[in-house]
């Protein structure tokens, strides 16, 4: 107490403290606000009170509503409920606007109570607010209380009628309409307007027809209103035709048209997909002293963006400007779908760019035609990219977002971020959809984690959603890839008794699956237990049968199932011929597969890289290469770009005719076109370096770094027996060549490496890529660290995973349990839960990592103590669990 009272804190500090400080925590509202404001406003001068304006910030619509409770005079009231309208970002509710009215009306204040009335109706933003403001008013109009009644009068009803009908609520508008004829309040002509026009919105013509017949029974003539309305009604109803006559018989009537009457024709045109036709309307406007809207153009910007007409839709879009019509945020949104669909990000950002120069505010629709354009590209960084642009021009993602972005790293394998963006989902209080556990068993499935795609399964059934035909597909298919084709049987049989009618697709998994494990009667069987139940069979099924007669050397076989193919109206796919030419070329014919060839192109299906890479195969494995590369001059000139696939198989060709030179002056090619060489075409080259290494000096053979009696087709072989000195004749040759190593060069070379053991030739390769001053990857640190972890090498695997934290890069999930499981196998209690400390910050889904760390690594190996130990500090950390997963861990802790 002595320290605390000797110590002075200068005033400029505590100044700055003050300043610095949130305003919350400067002035916290009382406990009860309420209650405290109704006390200020019984003061005469309440609006001079030096409190009230530290208050305001915290008073919400809610609050208001509470006080007009505690009933306070009805001029102090209105008074205060239109001072606090005058708050920045503030808002009255409808709710808000009833307790106003139920303090005004009593005491006779009908002329305020009235603007109250009109406001309460053009506050509902919603159709529960609109059912909200009908119900609150409807009982006010029919109070039995004198005192508390309001009549409704005819401009209230009409306001009614149009909230109504601006939320399709054409019931209820049904409903007032009637209790406004039994009030004895007479419609008039906009009462009769918007009647028709609720009705016509749905595409309902004949109860609009209803309203039309007592607006002439009235004595009304219809206006552009009307005929406007019943050219919408006609579009929505699909009879484009009818809402052109309305059109025309607008001006044999003498009836005005005006840009609503043009624009909702040219939208029912577009949507048929009459453009031209709507193009023509579309210059007739002008005739008609009618100047195109915003909408009009936007209207007709995306039907041409649809037809693939991009650039008349581009030029429609620099003339809006030109005509005094600026685009808006709509417009913009459009086109930057559409450029993302063409894959022209570059346009689709610039036209974002010029959105937000312009003041525009981009919303969720915008950002998310960007982020889908991305990550359906496989560009994920740039889709997060967005993701982060969003947010800070206080745009909040939604469900689509998240969808779109797991999607997306689903698809390229990175299932762990897509697991991370479940728990943004949370963390942002929205709920994941069918989709999104779609999204997610499928990307767990691809990166070969089963048992955890399984768990997804779990949740989505305890989350309340019902699997669907898309989620037994993904998990059936992954079953019979791994050949557990009884499973997947399994699985097919109890969704048919879940109701879920089995798809081709599953189908098809299954059959192949059966192929796949040589029980091809079972397969038959299936197919023809398709067809019986009326799922009839696509191309891929018959492609599966097809391959799999191949592979039995059965190709007569397969062309008669490919005429089976045709007769059932299905064409033959650019797999069906390559199947069949895949096995012509494995049994040397080659040409009998040029002849296959031939007939796929005149039957209009145009071959793909993999049909082409099959002849630059064969060609090359008889050494022919000449024709190799007539192959790949003819993928070319047909615009098919040759993959990494293709140019490996030519880098061996060369390599088996002792042509290594030429090898890599393929390899130059490659980097040339921007194609990244894969660990089998450094393997290809490094094979042949070696075998030309092997030279004869003084009559005794030199080794190189294979031992006597190599199988140079084994490429295991290859990265088993590799000395660093091999490694660096390979850079120094492709430095010769014009293809200095790369990051991706070294990523490649030490995966090899690492998939056989050989780390520490790769740790040698890691200290010289660092030494030409290039920066490991995400990629190089993981398979590294998978590799010491696999090998028991701890303590370097702990180095590595230090080095990826300092650099930003995430270590795999599996890599965290086996190094945690390993450092427990070791004793080494304190340092696994410094590691498992550490996994925790790394915005892992913490279900997967109870999943992987704690059940698959920790309980499997017996580490019971070690488990509860580390389940308990992700409690004490807040880290939230599925109660699914949490009941599984329990089981397994208590061994049952």
């Amino acid at each position: 107490m002595r320290f605390l009272a000797s110590l002075t804190i200068p005033r400029e500090t505590l100044l700055l403290l003050n300043l610095t400080r949130p305003l919350s925590t400067l002035h916290p509202p009382p406990p009860d606000l309420p209650s405290h404001l109704f006390t200020l406003l019984s003061h005469p001068n309440w609006h001079h009170h030096p409190s009230l304006p530290h208050l305001l910030p915290f008073i919400t619509p809610f609050h208001v509503s509470t006080l007009l409770h505690l009933k306070p005079s009805p001029q102090t009231a209105l008074q205060f409920f239109n001072w606090v309208a005058t708050k920045p970002g503030y808002k009255h509710t409808p709710s808000a606007y009833g307790s106003l009215l139920n303090l005004l009306v009593p005491h006779g204040f009908l002329r305020a109570a009235e603007t109250a009335r009109i406001s309460m109706v053009k506050a509902a933003g919603s159709p529960d607010d609109a059912r909200f403001v009908l119900a609150f008013l409807r009982g006010m109009n029919m109070n039995c209380d004198e005192k508390f009644r309001f009549k409704l009068s005819v401009k209230c009803y009409n306001l009614m009628l149009m909230l109504l009908s601006r939320f399709e609520l054409v019931d209820e508008m049904k409903g007032l309409y009637v209790e406004m004829l039994g009030d004895t309040v007479l419609p008039n002509m906009y009462t009769f307007n918007t009647m028709v026009n609720g009705y016509c919105k749905l595409g309902n013509l004949s109860e609009a027809g209803v309203y039309v017949s007592e607006i002439v029974e009235a004595g009304f003539a219809l206006d552009t209103f009307t005929y406007t309305s019943l050219i919408l009604g006609h579009c929505r109803s699909r009879n484009v035709d009818g809402a052109c006559c309305v059109f025309g018989l607008m001006w044999r009537k003498g009836c005005p048209r005006n840009e609503v009457s043009y624009t909702n024709l040219i939208h029912g045109l577009c949507e048929t997909g009459r453009i031209g036709e709507a193009l023509k309307l579309f210059l007739l406007m002008e005739e008609d002293n009618c100047s195109p809207t915003v909408r009009t153009f936007t209207v007709l910007i995306c039907a041409l963006c649809e037809s693939g007409r991009k650039l008349e839709a581009m030029n429609l879009f620099r003339e809006m400007s030109g005509r005094g019509c600026e685009p808006n945020a709509h417009t913009y949104t459009v086109l930057i779908d559409s450029s993302c669909k063409e894959r022209n990000f570059d346009e689709a950002r610039k036209l974002l760019d010029q959105m937000l120069e312009k003041g525009l505010v981009p919303g969720v629709v915008t950002y998310n035609a960007l982020i889908d354009g991305y990550c359906k590209v496989g560009k994920n960084s740039e889709a997060l990219e967005i993701l982060g642009l969003m947010e800070s021009n206080s745009c909040s993602p939604n469900s689509q977002t998240y969808n779109e972005l797991i999607c997306g790293f689903c698809k390229v394998k990175d299932v762990h971020r897509a697991m991370s963006l479940l728990n943004k989902m949370f963390e942002r209080n929205l709920s994941p959809t069918l989709i999104t556990y779609n999204s997610l068993i499928y990307g767990q499935c691809r990166a070969g984690h089963l048992d955890s795609a399984f768990r997804l399964l779990n949740l989505v059934k305890e989350n309340g959603l019902v699997p669907d035909q898309w989620t037994y597909s993904i998990l059936i298919d992954t079953l019979c890839k791994r050949g557990r084709v009884e499973e997947a049987c399994e699985l097919f049989n109890s969704s048919q008794e879940r109701d879920i009618k089995a798809n081709e697709v599953m189908y098809t998994a299954l059959i192949d699956g059966y192929c796949k494990v040589g029980k091809i009667d079972e397969a038959h069987s299936l197919f023809k237990r398709m067809v019986d139940e009326e799922c009839p069979p696509n191309s891929i099924t018959f492609n599966v049968l097809i391959d799999n007669l191949c592979t039995q050397k059965k190709v007569q076989e397969a062309l008669l199932l490919v005429d089976d193919m045709i007769k059932m109206n299905l064409k033959p796919t650019v797999e069906t011929y390559t199947n069949l030419i895949v096995e012509m070329l494995k049994d040397g014919d080659i040409d009998y597969a040029n002849k296959t060839l031939n007939q796929m192109i005149s039957s209009g299906c145009q071959p793909d890289v993999f049909t082409y890479t099959t002849f630059v195969h064969a060609y090359c494995s008889q050494g022919r290469l000449e024709e190799a590369e007539n192959v790949m001059a003819k993928m070319k000139e047909e615009g098919i770009i040759p993959d990494s696939l293709a140019y490996t198989f030519l880098i061996d060709g060369y390599g088996c005719m002792q042509l290594l030179d030429c090898s890599f002056d393929v390899l130059k090619r490659m980097f040339d076109a921007g194609c990244e060489p894969s660990h089998h075409t450094y393997a290809f080259l490094l094979k042949h370096l070696v075998k030309e290494t092997q030279t004869i000096k003084d009559g005794c053979i030199i080794e190189g770094s294979f031992a006597p009696g190599f199988v140079s087709n084994d490429l295991i072989n290859v990265w088993k027996t590799l000395d660093f000195d091999i490694l660096s004749l390979l850079f120094k040759k492709m430095v010769e060549h014009g293809c200095k190593p790369n990051v991706n060069t070294y990523s490649k070379v030490i995966t090899g490496l690492c998939r056989v053991g050989r780390v520490n030739v790769a740790l040698k390769l890691l200290n010289d890529l660092e030494e030409a001053g290039m920066s490991p990857s995400e990629v190089i640190y993981n398979e590294l660290l998978r590799c010491c972890c696999e090998l028991k090498l701890y303590e370097e695997a702990l180095s590595l995973l230090y080095d990826m934290d300092e650099n930003g890069h995430l270590a795999h999930l599996e890599s965290y349990k086996l190094l945690i499981c390993g450092l427990c196998d070791e004793g080494k209690r304190a340092m696994a839960e410094s590691v498992f400390h550490t996994l925790l910050c790394c915005q892992y889904n913490y279900d997967e990592v109870a999943w992987k760390v704690l059940m698959d690594g920790l309980l499997k190996n017996g580490y019971n103590d070690e488990c509860s130990m580390f389940l308990k500090s992700m409690e004490k950390k807040g880290c939230q669990l599925h109660p699914q997963t949490y009941a599984m861990l329990i089981q397994g802790l208590d061994g049952t």
